[in-house]
């Protein structure tokens, strides 16, 4: 019985680890995204994580959020310091996400600020 019990959990965890490794190194999408950052916040209370939003129009009707891993330091801090700025986000798509890394599927790699396009001829 205990020899069946341990074949059980070596292969849970093995399922586990298995999916872990697709999850967070598989990527769905890779991409650019540019707007106005409107937040960006480090939120959780157990897990610390850094959670951002772009609005990509006029009126804030699209509005694209985003997680950052703490590995990213160079990013956060740009982040912070272009609050209320144009940027576009260099980011890729995970088929999922957990609760330690971010809230969202789309972790952002790399951010550059950009001229926008509403005030372009002003």
């Amino acid at each position: 019985m205990k020899k069946v019990l341990g074949i059980l959990l070596i292969i849970i965890v093995a399922l586990f680890a298995a999916w872990y490794t697709f999850v967070y190194y598989a990527n769905f999408s890779e991409g650019t995204r540019s707007g106005e950052l409107i937040k960006f916040s480090n939120k959780g209370v157990i897990f610390k994580t850094w959670e951002g939003e772009i609005s990509q129009g006029i009126s804030g009707a699209q509005i694209f959020s985003f997680s950052v891993e703490d590995k990213h330091k160079d990013v956060i801090k740009n982040l912070e310091a272009l609050q209320g700025r144009y940027v576009k986000l260099t980011y890729k798509e995970r088929f999922g996400t957990f609760s330690w890394l971010g809230d969202t599927k789309y972790f952002v790699t790399a951010v550059a600020e950009e001229e926008s396009p509403h005030f372009r001829n002003r």
